[in-house]
């Protein structure tokens, strides 16, 4: 079996989607149904802010499990979710960023520079985001074709890279000590560990023994 259940991959896209769901429908009741609502707290665009950028980390770390997965258990139909899995992680960092443009900064892209050279977060944030915009740039089979197996699989080894920026931007964002973003980091340094560790089927078969 090559492919996963036809149920996986919508049951996926539903599962992602539902935060950002929640929060437009937040949204929609705060600014036209019930100007006192709570449901986004008190400070609805600091939470709405934060909820996105987190979001983005976690289904990019998603993306980046799949691999880990497909080692550890060999079930070769979950490397189809990969591709689904990181746009999502890409279409949350964007809105993330849209955001902040939008509500902070005016859409001004001079303004987000100056506030990244001031703010290590940002500029870390930033960088995480320009590490996924060449990779959905290129998630489509013509692109995979047009760039050939091997550079379309070395260019998309950036999103490892936008891991740890986005790891990073979450550790420098928070005030003081908490533990959540250090939570995040060590499940992204663990996926990487299995991820690049030897891999004992083909050892196996390249020394003519049982895997």
């Amino acid at each position: 079996m090559n492919r996963p259940p036809l149920w996986l991959k919508p049951l996926l896209h539903a599962l992602i989607a539902m935060p950002l769901l929640w929060l437009a429908w937040g949204w929609a009741e705060l600014l036209w149904l019930n100007p006192a609502s709570q449901a986004l707290s008190a400070e609805p665009v600091t939470y709405t802010h934060n909820g996105l950028g987190l979001l983005a980390l976690r289904a990019l770390i998603l993306a980046l499990a799949v691999t880990p997965v497909f080692k550890l258990s060999g079930w070769t139909p979950v490397m189809s979710l990969r591709r689904m899995i990181g746009l999502w992680a890409f279409a949350y960092a964007a809105i993330h960023l849209i955001f902040y443009l939008a509500l902070e900064l005016d859409f001004s892209l001079a303004a987000l520079w100056r506030e990244a050279m001031k703010r290590n977060f940002i500029l870390f944030g930033l960088a995480g985001f320009l590490c996924l915009l060449p990779l959905a740039l290129t998630s489509t089979r013509s692109a995979i074709k047009r760039l050939g197996g091997r550079r379309w699989q070395r260019l998309h080894r950036l999103a490892y890279v936008a891991g740890i920026a986005g790891c990073v931007h979450f550790i420098l964002r928070v005030k003081g000590f908490q533990i959540e973003p250090y939570l995040y980091l060590a499940i992204l340094l663990l996926l990487f560990a299995i991820r690049f560790m030897p891999n004992r089927r083909r050892a196996s078969r390249a020394r003519g023994l049982p895997a």
